[in-house]
């Protein structure tokens, strides 16, 4: 998963509504508003190909400063690595860390509560209706099997099943196919 499809799937998983993205040199802010209690969020991915590989006490002090001029009150900062000075700086500046090695827990349910809000939103987007399976799509009936309904079926399938990483994928999927059809 890169870096921007954790911050998406956060966004998505968490129902935080993205308000502005900014691409920046090093990376992506994206700032976004909590949907339950309204608060700010500033989400930042940095892609740390082109660094040594780390994200540093510096970039997250930045990102405090970003947080604080957008008027955010907390954060998720999302790269591959980060050395210990960071986090420790994370842990005072109210910023929540993503990398390869840590990706914050989240109850199935909720993947798979996701998942149905995206499908909805799609399927009214793209059809102009939510039908409840994939052979009674708008779609299907022109002789394509619907991609979105497919995706909806394999989660309901991971779901009943418990199996948690195909969920997940499951999600990313549909955020892919979101970008793909919104665009």
């Amino acid at each position: 998963m890169s870096v921007e499809q954790k911050v998406e799937f956060i966004m998505a998983v968490r129902n935080y509504a993205c308000e502005k993205r900014q691409k920046w040199a090093e990376g992506m802010d994206f700032t976004a508003s909590d949907n339950v209690s309204a608060e700010k969020i500033l989400l930042r991915s940095i892609d740390s190909e082109d660094r040594t590989g780390f994200v540093n006490a510096d970039d997250v002090r930045n990102m405090m400063k970003v947080m604080k001029s957008k008027d955010c009150g907390k954060g998720v900062l999302v790269a591959k690595r980060f050395t210990d000075a960071a986090t420790q700086e994370m842990t005072r500046g109210n910023i929540q860390h993503v990398s390869d090695e840590y990706m914050p827990p989240c109850a199935p349910k909720t993947v798979y509560g996701a998942i149905n809000e995206r499908v909805n939103t799609l399927c009214k987007s793209k059809c102009g209706e939510i039908s409840s399976q994939a052979l009674k799509c708008a779609n299907s009936q022109k002789g394509k099997l619907c991609r979105v309904k497919s995706i909806n079926d394999d989660a309901i399938f991971h779901f009943e099943r418990g199996w948690e990483n195909l969920l997940r994928n499951d999600l990313i999927q549909l955020l892919s196919e979101q970008k793909t059809l919104l665009a």
